[in-house]
């Protein structure tokens, strides 16, 4: 379990630009991985130290997680074919 998640400016506008529909799965994503960051369904990205995926439909989130704080920090939201870009 962590303490806060926290959103980058950039994946606050990618998640304001979402439909309706997508951005309430992507944030009910996000809020489950308060609880469990590396759950079911969650991917770490190959190259990177602590940088992780998480679906939620078509879309994905990409966060970062840092243990010594407790925190998750999410990095990118998007469709899938144009997040990993």
């Amino acid at each position: 379990m962590v303490d806060r998640i926290e959103l980058r400016p950039a994946a606050l506008r990618q998640a304001r630009t979402l439909p309706v529909g997508a951005r309430e799965r992507v944030l009910a994503r996000i809020n489950l991985l308060a609880y469990e960051p590396r759950g079911p369904g969650v991917r770490k990205l190959q190259g990177y130290e602590s940088v992780y995926r998480a679906s939620a439909g078509a879309y994905r989130i990409l966060y970062e997680v840092l243990d010594d704080v407790l925190v998750v920090v999410v990095i990118r939201i998007g469709h899938r074919r144009d997040v990993f870009r």
